[in-house]
């Protein structure tokens, strides 16, 4: 059976998986999801995650996978994408935890929530905004050595940060005083076989 992913258009954990596929040309069916109406998330995913999230994949043999970084993992690991020595292999998760703990609970949801008009409230929102900035304030920092990419060569954490990072201004984000972020976005749009978040 072919690969199969459970995929929002409009989600960057999603796109992170799409972008590696692409990247590595593997071939997948897509299935996609609502991510803004669950009602049928139980009935869908219930089998598959227990967290009852896209993304989630069914991998050739039928076994379920979830969490971006997990299916990341999963796919990159033995490739180009995920370092082979040590050291950097533990960057690799310093990042990609870093992503999903201090940046995607902040530009992610600023920006889930300006596109679908869900902000709470206006104060919610920009606490949402002061964490992404904060989030940003380190990520440049961690590019303040002149590093072209996050862990020895284009690995997936910089797939996992670049997911949201591109578009963080769909969260009312400005990345004008982030020169470092800036060009490692460029230098990531210019990867062979990258594909937009909207393809």
């Amino acid at each position: 059976m072919p690969i199969v992913l459970y995929d929002s258009a409009v989600s960057g954990n999603c796109y992170k998986v799409r972008l590696l596929f692409a990247l590595l040309g593997v071939a997948y069916e897509r299935r996609p999801v609502d991510v803004v109406d669950r009602a049928n998330r139980a009935e869908l995913l219930g089998d598959l995650n227990p967290g009852l999230r896209v993304t989630t994949a069914v991998l050739e043999d039928g076994r379920p996978l979830g969490e971006s970084g997990a299916i990341l993992w999963y796919f990159a690991d033995g490739t180009q994408y995920v370092p082979s020595e040590r050291y950097d292999r533990a960057q690799v998760l310093q990042w990609m935890f870093f992503e999903q703990y201090s940046h995607e609970p902040y530009v992610a949801v600023a920006r889930h929530w300006l596109m679908h008009d869900m902000a709470p409230s206006q104060e919610a929102l920009e606490e949402k905004q002061r964490g992404g900035y904060a989030a940003l304030d380190g990520f440049e920092r961690g590019l303040s050595d002149g590093r072209d990419f996050l862990a020895g060569g284009f690995s997936i954490a910089d797939i996992a940060l670049y997911a949201y990072t591109h578009v963080a201004q769909q969260g009312g984000f400005d990345l004008s005083g982030y020169p470092g972020i800036r060009a490692w976005i460029d230098r990531v749009a210019a990867q062979p076989g990258h594909v937009s978040i909207d393809a």
